[in-house]
């Protein structure tokens, strides 16, 4: 019998109502009754990582298994997954949300790396292993969660520590503006800072005594940082690519810097040593690319030559001259000489109070040769009469 073509109609309307069931394709291999999963081969979206497949339960995702999986938007991982391996989700860049099942206890070598997309994440309480930048370069990150009950792992505001919060291990790279080190903290872990894009500045307490490896590299924003004199080591490549840091002051307490430790700051321009010159990295690349810097250090410190690792360094010992004929007004203005290492650049600095300052930049001086390797420079100030009181220091560039 012939059907209507009314019917036929609402038949086609019936279909195309009914939600459309996407199964995802998967690579995997079988290892002693557990299931690893290998690879992706779907449309992407949203992902489910099933329990089972072929009747095994899948306990592993595999190194590498959703790697520049560009399309993948969300991922739930299934109850029967305990290993997250390396390099798993890297590069996964429209992934979104991702859901950790309380089964996982293992997440790899940067499993999450440059899920510029991805905003949150939760650890559960069953992890007791993430490895080395799982979370780093995740630009759009805010916050890392971990579940009260995990016995390894806390998370304060957002960021990832270790249970007792003396190592701070992972800062998401969505982190913007100013951010202060909790006091409990002793050692600032490797790529702890790594990619935060938005910090402007990071303080760090006296309880630190450790700056890994790659910490701060790549804070491309980072202006003001302070290393307290608690600090032993700085790691290698911590500070490299910081493109707007201007200056650094390094405590004497610091007796190793690791190699490219400041590299390509091409904004640096002074750093100021407070003690004896530390051991650089084997191959002297400390200062490599940062062809604006200038080396300071302290009379009585040893060790020291110029260059410094390729970088020009000079005794820091400006001493402004409180007498003789050029000290005082001349000229309606108020001036004094300045003296010290040959070649050293001073910048002057003015405020109007003590007990409050703001200290301003008048004017920059290069001490010129006098005699021997003494050096002196002039400075006068013009405004000083529309001040009822004006006060005068002298710092790096």
């Amino acid at each position: 019998m012939k059907a209507p073509q009314s019917l036929k109609i609402a038949c086609l309307l019936c279909v195309a109502m009914v939600p459309a069931v996407v199964q995802a394709q998967f690579t995997f291999i079988t290892n002693n009754g557990a299931i690893t999963i290998t690879g992706y081969t779907g449309s992407g979206g949203a992902v489910t990582i099933p329990d089972t497949t072929n009747g095994w339960p899948v306990t592993r995702i595999g190194d590498y298994a959703f790697y520049n999986c560009y399309s993948l938007t969300g991922v739930t991982i299934g109850n029967s997954v305990t290993n997250i391996g390396n390099w798993t989700f890297s590069n996964c860049t429209s992934l979104t949300n991702v859901t950790i099942s309380n089964n996982v206890t293992s997440i790899g070598d940067y499993a999450f790396y440059y899920c510029t997309k991805l905003t949150s994440v939760t650890v559960p309480n069953s992890v007791t292993s993430i490895g080395v930048d799982a979370f780093a370069s995740c630009y759009g990150l805010t916050a890392i969660t971990v579940d009260a009950l995990n016995s390894v792992y806390s998370s304060v505001a957002g960021v990832l520590f270790d249970k007792s919060h003396t190592t701070l291990i992972q800062c998401p790279g969505g982190k913007a503006g100013s951010y202060t080190v909790p006091n409990s903290v002793t050692s600032i872990g490797n790529g702890a800072f790594s990619f935060c894009y938005s910090l402007t500045s990071v303080t760090i307490p006296n309880s630190v005594t450790n700056i890994g490896n790659n910490a701060f590299v790549n804070c491309t924003s980072l202006a003001s940082v302070t290393i307290p004199n608690s600090v032993t080591s700085i790691g290698n490549v911590t500070f490299s690519f910081c493109t707007n840091l201007t200056s650094v002051t390094i405590p004497n307490s610091v007796t190793n810097i690791g190699n490219n430790a400041f590299a390509i700051c091409t904004s640096l321009k002074a750093v100021c040593f407070q003690g004896n010159a530390p051991g650089a990295g084997s191959d002297s690349s400390v200062f490599s690319g940062d062809n604006n810097a200038t080396i300071y250090y302290l009379a009585g410190t040893t060790g020291w030559h110029t260059p410094f690792d390729g970088r020009p360094a000079f005794l820091w010992n400006p001493n402004a001259q409180s007498s003789g004929t050029m000290f005082g007004v001349r000229t309606n203005r108020f001036g004094f000489t300045i003296t010290g290492s040959s070649n050293l650049v001073i910048v002057v600095e003015a405020c109007t109070s003590l007990f409050n300052p703001v200290w301003q930049p008048l004017q920059t001086n290069t001490l010129n040769t006098f005699i021997g390797t003494n050096g002196t420079s002039y400075f006068s100030d013009p405004k000083w009469t529309n001040y009822p009181g004006r006060f005068y220091r002298l710092r790096s560039p």
